[in-house]
């Protein structure tokens, strides 16, 4: 589903009512935490954390004009879905997330190789989000990026 708007602004304000509440939340959590350097922008149609040009100027290799994603939030028809790149890219920081997961929400994880969905509104585990929002810096994602995903 395309998030509605064109702008971090006008999607977050042309939400569902039901989920407007959960999803300017989730995000309000994701920027409080995001590490110096990421930035919210609009990445791929929707609502994504990127590494900008300005830091990283060969943007990404699918879509060159296109940010390096990080990670991102989008409103699907039966969930909330997160997206973080870093739990796809390193299997430690997904064991830790794993792990961490039940001990901030009663829902079982609903999970695909970096997405999470949220079904169930209400289980959110913002706290969780926020911690792991955290735990990789620019550099270090630049250079998991570079490591793992770059042509050698």
């Amino acid at each position: 589903m395309k998030a509605a708007g064109k702008t971090v602004n006008e999607i977050l304000t042309n939400l569902p009512e039901d989920r407007a509440e959960p999803f300017n939340k989730l995000h309000n959590v994701i920027v409080k935490n995001l590490p110096k350097g990421f930035e919210a922008a609009i990445s791929y149609g929707g609502l994504g954390y990127v590494v900008p040009h300005t830091i990283y100027p060969a943007g990404y290799h699918c879509k060159p004009i296109e940010p390096l994603p990080f990670a991102g939030i989008a409103s699907q028809k039966n969930s909330i879905n997160f997206y973080h790149m870093g739990i796809y890219s390193d299997p430690k920081l997904l064991e830790w997330f794993v792990k961490e997961y039940p001990k901030h929400s009663k829902q079982k994880l609903d999970m695909g190789k970096s997405c999470v969905r949220f079904k169930k509104f209400d289980e959110i585990p913002y706290k969780l989000i926020g911690e792991l929002m955290k735990k990789i810096s620019v550099n270090e994602w630049v250079n998991i990026y570079e490591k793992n995903y770059l042509k050698k």
